[in-house]
């Protein structure tokens, strides 16, 4: 279990710098958002190009950000009943959640998105729309940060395991938002 766990803290690890990238890609595209803003009604000018970059780090920002997000607890989930559990059945229900739920949808997607990606890169696909970006660069994201969700997914079964069979620590509690 030493191994497993080794792994799962290189995939953390891995996860928490692809989460920094994550959070720089929103600040590039607030920025971006602000900025082209200001010159379309300061100049009246604009470009299709800047609105596509802005969705382009949106899209990064969500499909990088989501395996650091699973990585601290902080995903979204419905707290009806779990919050009441004990720790040993949270963990066993993180643990069914991740194995029956997360991982076939993850592998699923990063598996189909591949070809579309490839295809596009081949193709150079260009945006239709006038002054528009390339697109295989988003469509590149697709298939590595639900490979990166698969693999901290992976992470946190092992992790899991290890807590339900008491080799490891973890506190499984997270905040819930006010209502």
């Amino acid at each position: 279990m030493k191994g497993l766990l080794s792994f799962a803290h290189t995939v953390d690890w891995i996860n928490e710098r692809v989460g920094r990238i994550a959070v720089w890609a929103m600040f590039i595209s607030c920025m971006v958002s602000a900025g082209n803003a200001t010159i379309r009604y300061l100049v009246s000018m604009s470009s299709n190009a800047w609105l596509e970059l802005q969705w382009y780090l949106f899209g990064a920002t969500v499909l990088l950000g989501a395996p650091f997000v699973l990585k601290v607890n902080e995903h979204v989930r419905v707290d009806v009943i779990y919050s009441r559990l004990s720790s040993r059945q949270q963990a066993s229900v993180d643990l069914f959640g991740l194995i029956f739920f997360l991982m076939p949808a993850a592998l699923l997607i990063a598996w189909m998105a591949w070809p579309w990606f490839v295809t596009s890169f081949s193709e150079n696909e260009m945006s239709s729309n006038a002054g528009g970006l390339v697109r295989w660069p988003i469509k590149m994201v697709i298939p590595i940060g639900f490979a990166l969700l698969a693999l901290q997914g992976i992470a946190e079964i092992i992790k899991r395991i290890a807590f339900l069979r008491g080799e490891y620590s973890m506190d499984l509690q997270y905040e819930r938002p006010l209502q």
